[in-house]
């Protein structure tokens, strides 16, 4: 499909990591007709709400980028959270887009849709293979059904739903709340911190095998709307580097940013999740899209975003 600046776009969580970077994306590309809605003008989990913002405003596009997430403590200790808010979140999208006649929408899964053992990496005919990661167990049936949504409203309805899977995200105006962030922001504010603090250690969960491949949100958000002018496909597409490192090669990267002088130790207690999680983006590359960030450049461009909203940032909401 051809968009244009006047195109209609709904950006659902715009709010977020992933909505804000969309917003920039699209704003620089010159789109001028973005639509946004807070969660006191519509709360997404409600099929009537949702509708009647739809019926009322007549997105010609939606980007589906709307969820709760959280890194692993979040997840292991929310989990009914995390299956009912997004299966609401993407169950009432999906239908009032189909019945208000939305172009097109592109719906964001996560990684973790794919088995705990997958082979490695991980190409998209993965999915259903085998049993999930437990820490994030709900949030991955969640998403998995926003992607059976899709595909089933395309196969039954003809409608033009897309979905895709990025890998590990991270950039400006993630969430740093070490209770619910991921593993870069946890990381970076446990540095942050221990350097202000004068602490000569930085405590890591974990042991620092696993292994992660991580993007950074700007690229993604460039991604995703090369998918929605040049996709149409069903399956569901990987977005990511293809590059894979480990948590302490992850660690030692952001200490030497933002505290070298730090001693890092590992509380082997704490989970790693997954082994391993790198995703196969040979499709993605195959239709002409490759990322452009790499990790040391953009994880500098992140920590720099943190210092100078260090007194937001700690609690930003996701």
């Amino acid at each position: 499909m051809v968009l244009t600046p006047d195109s209609k776009i709904f950006v659902a969580g715009h709010g977020g990591l992933v909505g804000s970077a969309l917003l920039r994306r699209l704003d620089q590309s010159g789109f001028h007709n973005v639509l946004t809605a807070t969660r006191d003008e519509v709360d997404l989990r409600h099929q009537g709400e949702v509708e009647q913002w739809m019926a009322d405003n007549r997105p010609e596009q939606v980007i589906l980028a709307a969820g709760k997430v959280g890194g692993i403590h979040a997840n292991n200790s929310y989990p009914a959270e995390f299956l009912y808010d997004n299966l609401m979140i993407h169950a009432t999208v999906v239908h009032a887009a189909h019945r208000v006649g939305v172009e097109k929408l592109l719906y964001l899964g996560s990684s973790c849709i794919y088995p705990r053992h997958a082979r490695q990496p991980i190409t998209e005919d993965q999915l259903l293979s085998g049993p999930l990661e437990p820490t994030n167990e709900g949030y991955a049936l969640a998403k998995i059904a926003g992607i059976k949504m899709c595909e089933t409203y395309q196969r039954q309805y003809g409608d033009n739903f897309v979905s895709a899977m990025p890998t590990n995200l991270y950039g400006p105006n993630d969430n740093f709340d070490l209770q619910a962030s991921h593993v870069i922001p946890a990381l970076m504010r446990k540095f942050h911190e221990a350097k202000a603090n004068g602490s000569p250690t930085v405590e890591i969960w974990g042991t620092g095998a696993a292994m992660r491949e991580f993007l950074h949100v700007d690229d993604l958000a460039d991604a995703c709307v090369f998918l929605l002018e040049r996709y149409d496909g069903l399956q569901h597409v990987n977005v990511g580097t293809g590059v894979d490192q480990s948590i302490k090669d992850l660690a030692e990267l952001i200490g030497e940013i933002v505290y070298p002088e730090a001693r890092l130790t590992w509380d082997a207690s704490k989970p790693d999740g997954t082994p391993r999680k790198v995703l196969d983006v040979a499709k993605l590359h195959g239709l002409g899209w490759k990322h452009s960030i790499e990790l040391h450049q953009g994880l500098t461009e992140t920590y720099r975003w943190f210092v100078e909203h260090y007194a937001d940032a700690r609690g930003v909401a996701a």
